[in-house]
């Protein structure tokens, strides 16, 4: 008996738990670390308050009604129920809502900043430049760094289809669009390392094509900075000479080497990136490797041809050479 009195709480507490689970996360925008995810956050515990205030209504109606039984109201009654609870009541709550969302677009979508990055969308990755001031351009791809406290302007485009540029987390998702230009102010204000994605369907590959974004202290970010937009520093080994054989400087960049491809991401610094192929592998040699060799069947629909014919030592020298690339 006492098993099955203990039976429902339990139950009740593991879904409590279940559901709670997703509202934390490095990709959940209940747990804010962005002052635009925070306005996203609050605006969705005033609807979701609102929601069950009127469900509450509803049902109390409901059940007022069944113990009414077949009495009926005069028309009068009748009218003026429907009138304020059919029409006044919502139209007003729905109106109130539409512009407290709306008093929050000039805001979240006003130009300038501390910083500029421009993040060009491809089929699946991110091809992403830092403006800041006093530096010339810095080029990276498939992660985003930003300093805490600093209001950043995201500018995005897209040479090919439409995607949606998300960092849950940080904020809200603007599209990038072929032909047009769009912007989105970020806010961010927690160091941590959190989640994007392409939110809009793309391609084959649309579920591949997410992001990293670190958060870091203002020292870290312009140390970073520094780092970033120096030249690689490779030590000398069988894997460069693999990667220039195999013709990889054609479509990427390495800074501080012949490579100067523009067609596929930037490599000069793909060694010290949290992730691999837009976010979806570690940063490994051994994930390295698996890409090159099987970059089709890793992400299907990607320009990059897979190297299944380099020898198992070419290619984890190539990989391995990739990985010191810090």
């Amino acid at each position: 008996m006492r098993a099955d009195l203990a039976g429902p709480p339990r139950f009740l507490l593991l879904g409590a738990c279940l559901v709670l689970a997703g509202c934390s996360g490095p990709q959940s925008s209940l747990d804010p670390a962005g002052e635009a995810a925070e306005r996203v956050s609050e605006l969705f515990w005033q609807m979701l308050t609102g929601a069950a205030v009127i469900w509450c209504i509803v049902i109390g109606a409901s059940v007022l009604a069944s113990y009414r039984g077949s009495r009926t109201w005069d028309d009068r009654t009748a009218f003026r129920v429907i009138l304020w609870g059919g029409a006044v009541f919502p139209t007003i709550v729905l109106a109130g809502l539409l512009v407290h969302g709306l008093r929050l677009m000039p805001e979240l979508r006003a130009a300038g900043g501390d910083l500029r990055i421009e993040v060009e969308a491809r089929q699946f990755w991110w091809h992403v430049t830092y403006h800041a001031e006093g530096r010339p351009p810095i080029v990276s791809a498939n992660e985003l760094r930003m300093p805490a406290g600093g209001i950043v302007e995201v500018v995005l485009t897209s040479p090919d289809v439409i995607h949606s540029f998300w960092i849950p987390a940080i904020a809200g998702k603007t599209d990038a669009i072929p032909g047009r230009t769009t912007r989105q102010m970020l806010k961010p204000t927690r160091p941590g390392i959190y989640r994007g994605a392409c939110a809009e369907f793309c391609g084959s590959s649309h579920a591949l094509m997410a992001m990293t974004a670190e958060v870091m202290t203002p020292e870290r970010f312009e140390a970073w900075l520094d780092e970033e937009g120096g030249p690689a520093k490779p030590q000398a080994s069988a894997g460069e000479q693999v990667f220039q054989q195999a013709g990889c400087g054609a479509c990427h960049t390495v800074r501080g080497t012949p490579a100067n491809g523009t067609v596929g991401p930037d490599l000069t610094h793909v060694g010290s990136r949290h992730a691999i192929g837009a976010g979806i592998l570690p940063n490994s040699p051994e994930e390295i490797a698996r890409f090159v060799a099987h970059a089709d069947e890793v992400k299907p629909g990607i320009d990059m041809p897979s190297y299944r014919m380099l020898p198992e030592q070419d290619l984890m020298a190539l990989a391995t050479w990739l990985a010191g690339l810090e």
